[in-house]
């Protein structure tokens, strides 16, 4: 493809609808057009869900929120913006319509999905070894912006954080986050191994996620007493990361908080189960190859099973997870 050389000031947008770990390692991109093409006025397009892991972010001019199923209704409003370029880090079928209707030089990335597919169904992988941060930069190769390799990025408001004031006197000398949350089950590290791991530890632990593993929560502390305080649902995402910022190592599934880890660069101890790292999800951190570490069980036939994680095990047994060593993901994490 031949090289594009943008108007001296030109509009551009950046499509990325949803989830909170996708849009933050996207970050690295909107950061490189902010500052090599520094004329440039960028805006973002977003689920309204996810609008606030992006809309702090100062190299963004305007937040553009998709609300609705209609389509068209979404690009009626961006025509009026009337945009030189538009990079579609979704590459979905909604995103592509967007692109489509809106009709103006266009750039997206390779998803590999058939090779994710053979990955899975036929335990072949051919996927190429790079991580997901890099395939985004070939969207924007055209426009002459390159990676600067300074990592992801997660903006706190000061006003929506946390007080470390706050955190219990006994994370006074330190503490792990563990993140129990994860959209799909078969991404959440198990309860009965984060009780086994958190009684390894050397330092207490805070857990994090929504009010949907708040009972998971409540066990895990049950189990540990003091040594663990149960923060699930009682935190919203910016107190999550502020948490996280606070803490001496993270512990986490494949989730968006292990991204924002990344973005605030924390040591991660990064579980996989129905997922692998070679999909390109796995901690961003470049230069900081010793501060995170992927844990994952192998050989194991049936992983990867899915491509985005799933609500149960397939095989009932949940090897992926059940299987993973506490021992070495704790002491791991102790070194910190």
């Amino acid at each position: 493809m031949d090289e594009i050389h943008p108007p001296s000031q030109p509009k551009i947008l950046i499509i990325r609808l949803s989830s909170i770990g996708d849009i933050v390692l996207t970050t690295p991109v909107v950061r490189a057009v902010n500052e090599q093409i520094p004329d440039a006025e960028i805006h973002f397009l977003v689920k309204k869900n996810f609008a606030n892991v992006i809309e702090n972010n100062p190299r963004i001019h305007k937040v553009h929120i998709y609300d609705t199923d209609d389509v068209q209704v979404v690009v009626d409003e961006l025509r009026k913006e009337n945009f030189d370029e538009v990079i579609d880090l979704q590459k979905n079928f909604r995103s592509r319509r967007i692109v489509r209707k809106l009709n103006v030089p266009h750039h997206t990335f390779h998803k590999h999905n058939f090779s994710k597919w053979v990955c899975i169904h036929l335990k072949m992988n051919g996927l190429p070894e790079t991580h997901i941060v890099e395939r985004y930069f070939e969207a924007v190769k055209p426009l002459n912006v390159h990676n600067d390799h300074k990592g992801l990025e997660f903006h706190i408001p000061e006003d929506k954080g946390f007080d470390e004031d706050d955190l219990p006197m006994v994370f006074e000398d330190g503490f792990v986050a563990i993140v129990l949350a994860a959209q799909h089950y078969t991404k959440r590290i198990p309860v009965s191994k984060v009780v086994e791991i958190g009684s390894i530890l050397h330092k207490p632990i805070m857990l994090l996620g929504g009010s949907d593993v708040a009972e998971d929560g409540e066990h895990v502390v049950s189990q540990l007493g003091d040594r663990a305080c149960n923060g699930c649902g009682k935190y919203s995402l910016y107190q999550s990361a502020a948490i996280i910022e606070h803490a001496d190592c993270v512990i986490t599934g494949d989730t968006g908080l292990m991204h924002i880890a990344a973005a605030l660069h924390k040591p991660i101890a990064a579980v996989f189960g129905a997922t692998i790292p070679e999909y390109g999800y796995y901690p961003y951190m470049p230069g900081e190859r010793d501060k995170f570490r992927n844990f994952e069980v192998c050989p194991l036939n049936c992983r990867p099973c899915s491509s985005y994680g799933s609500k149960s095990c397939k095989r009932k047994h949940f090897k992926c997870m059940n299987n993973i060593s506490a021992t070495e993901v704790a002491e791991w994490v102790n070194k910190f």
